[in-house]
């Protein structure tokens, strides 16, 4: 056997299966991927001290709701785009939001009246997936970061939005 022909037969049996089973592989993986932006429904995203979760934001009604400064509550219609959704669903793949537990909050009970709580869910077809977070959360320091990062974006990707619609109020 020539030199030529023993690469082409090591290529052919080697080289040719490995690339064919790695994109039945991958492909399969993507193809059953849980949380697809294609069957992306909606995002709800809500926060305030406790249990009192009074300021909100529903990307299915576009109804957002805030305390002000002064204590009065201000309701608004404010739409995110697709790309913004498009954006906040691959920040949550990034971040690892598939993965969280359901609740990240601590055992004690006295933080759940005196400390910021977010809660976060994202809502598809097939499958949805919701996170209660407790701001002073003190354990797993990754964890808290990451998902303080998701809430840093969540509220500035609708703080973009209500900026660029000004958003309009609801009675």
């Amino acid at each position: 056997m020539s030199n030529k022909s023993k690469k082409i037969f090591l290529a052919l049996s080697v080289v040719v299966p490995f690339l064919i089973y790695c994109f039945y592989y991958y492909g399969m993986m993507v193809k059953n991927a849980p949380y697809k932006f294609s069957e992306f429904e909606s995002l709800t995203f809500k926060y305030g001290l406790g249990d009192s979760l009074v300021n909100q934001y529903d990307s299915k009604t576009f109804l957002y709701q805030y305390v002000a400064e002064n204590d009065s509550l201000i309701k608004k219609k404010v739409k995110l785009s697709n790309d913004d959704l498009l954006y906040l669903h691959r920040k949550a793949a990034q971040l690892g939001y598939w993965n969280f537990p359901s609740q990240i909050v601590n055992k004690e009970e006295d933080s759940k009246t005196s400390t910021p709580h977010y809660y976060i869910e994202f809502k598809y077809k097939k499958k949805s997936k919701a996170v209660l977070f407790d701001l002073s959360y003190n354990g797993d320091p990754k964890l808290k970061d990451a998902v303080r990062r998701l809430i840093e974006e969540i509220s500035r990707t609708i703080n973009d939005a209500e900026d660029r619609t000004e958003g309009v109020a609801v009675k």
